[in-house]
């Protein structure tokens, strides 16, 4: 049987929707859609460096690792913060290169949020 592990966050919506900011399923780690808690009204490049540093931690407290995140989605109200958006997902990936989605959207939960993103990792045996 493939244990199953919730690792909590420190986003206020947690309680309120009902979950958790990663699971970690066996040798796997799913990062919920994460906003830039911390920096909501920041510009796009520093809201989109606090979600990936709410990603990494989850993935640490999860066992995991940004290098070894394969797949990302990154969610933005603004098509022209794309490339803002981008060149610090850059920096934090431009070695691994993950598969990644950017999607726009109309909203996030936050209307002061530019950016939501996703991750998904393993941990190496």
């Amino acid at each position: 049987m493939t244990q199953r592990t919730n690792i909590p966050g420190t986003s206020p919506y947690e309680p309120i929707i009902g979950f958790s900011r990663a699971v970690r399923i066996g040798n796997y780690v799913h990062v919920s859609g994460t906003g830039p808690v911390g920096a909501d009204d920041d510009d796009i490049t520093r809201q989109t460096e606090q979600c990936l540093t709410l990603i990494a931690t989850a993935l640490k407290n999860a066992g995991s690792s940004m290098e070894h995140v394969y797949r990302t989605r990154i969610f933005l109200t603004h098509t022209q913060d794309w490339e803002a958006a981008g060149r610090i997902h850059g920096k934090f990936f431009s070695h691994i290169r993950p598969a990644a989605t950017m999607v726009i959207v109309k909203e996030l939960l936050n209307p002061n949020w530019r950016i939501e993103i996703e991750a998904d990792a393993h941990i190496p045996e």
